[in-house]
């Protein structure tokens, strides 16, 4: 089959956006099949407000749809809620074709945290604005039963997929700790986007012994290393690179809120870190047993509880190499 994938988020942006359908292409090429990836990579753009890296294609409806023409794709799905993605959502809708989408982000969320004393109208403004982007799809995938159960409160009547995420297990799993071998214990680590959004704060204020390490790169990164010296901030890591931080730390700790999944949680755990979060969507799905980690209203606690946790690293391993499959979840994808 031919496979057209519209995506705002793509390459060489660096988020879970972009590593799904990063991976899930790279299955769906491996099964037999033709996959295009239409990214703002390959319009003229712009950097979006207070987060440069993320890159706007305003005015590319004519060169989209021309593309659109020339893929003349089997199934066409539309990963985000940005410009291309209104741009091909109308492309499908005027041609009455199916097309497919993914809740991917918790966009009502992100705005309100921005506009602080509009919070709860531009919240319900912003479910609107989702709720209308998906509605003409024809089916849209969720990664888990709570977003399932939110979107279904906020008035989604179309059908919904759950389509959850995997692991890279060449790059992610158990092994050797080769860094911060000489920094106090425990090793705390967070891994993601620096960004308001991710709530890191919550995590860097916690008065809590050992060392914390912050892996990545996003707009709020100079900001927090001047207002958190004592932290260690490593910038962006990539494969191996960020399999060794993982690896190498005691407990992972994700201090977001508002993300739907958090990839990031998977590959700590394949790593064979327990996990300490917030009991919110993503985490309370994920951390289902108790050797996995903690989830829990107060970070500190579940902090402490993750680092307590029972079993092994092995054992979590074990448990990620057998619930989370790139394949698996490529043939849900395509399954009509």
């Amino acid at each position: 089959m031919r496979i057209l994938i519209i995506s705002d988020a793509w390459e060489p942006q660096v988020n879970g956006v972009v590593r799904t359908y990063q991976n899930i292409s790279r299955e769906l090429r491996d099964m037999g099949h033709e996959v295009e990836i239409i990214g703002p990579n390959r319009f003229r753009s712009c950097p979006m407000p207070g987060y440069a890296e993320i890159r706007l294609s305003l005015f590319a409806k004519k060169k989209l749809w021309s593309m659109m023409d020339a893929a003349d794709a089997d199934i066409i799905h539309i990963a985000v809620e940005g410009p291309l993605g209104w741009a091909a959502r109308q492309y499908c809708i005027q041609r009455e074709l199916p097309f497919s989408t993914t809740f991917h982000t918790q966009f009502p969320d992100y705005v309100a945290g921005r506009v602080p004393f509009f919070k709860d109208a531009v919240r319900k403004l912003a479910i609107r604005y989702v709720r209308a982007f998906h509605a003409p799809a024809q089916k849209t995938f969720v990664a888990t039963q709570s977003l399932e159960d939110q979107l279904r409160q906020w008035g989604f009547k179309q059908e919904l997929v759950q389509l959850t995420r995997g692991v890279d297990f060449g790059i992610f799993h158990n092994g050797p700790r080769t860094l911060f071998t000489d920094a106090p214990k425990p090793v705390l680590l967070y891994a993601g986007r620096v960004s308001s959004e991710k709530n890191i704060e919550a995590f860097l204020d916690l008065d809590t012994p050992g060392t914390k390490i912050v892996v990545g790169h996003g707009p709020d990164l100079e900001k927090l290393k001047r207002q958190y010296p004592k932290v260690v901030f490593t910038g962006l890591q990539t494969g191996q690179a960020l399999g060794d931080h993982y690896r190498s730390a005691d407990v992972f700790v994700f201090p977001s809120k508002t993300d739907t999944f958090g990839m990031v949680l998977i590959e700590a755990m394949a790593c064979g870190l327990p996990i300490a979060g917030y009991d919110v969507t993503g985490p309370r799905d994920i951390v289902t047993d108790a050797m996995l980690g903690v989830v829990h209203d107060n970070l500190a606690t579940a902090l402490k509880r993750a680092l307590l946790a029972p079993g092994t690293r092995e054992m979590r391993e074990e448990y990620a190499r057998h619930t989370y499959s790139w394949r698996a979840v490529a043939e849900t994808f395509i399954k009509e």
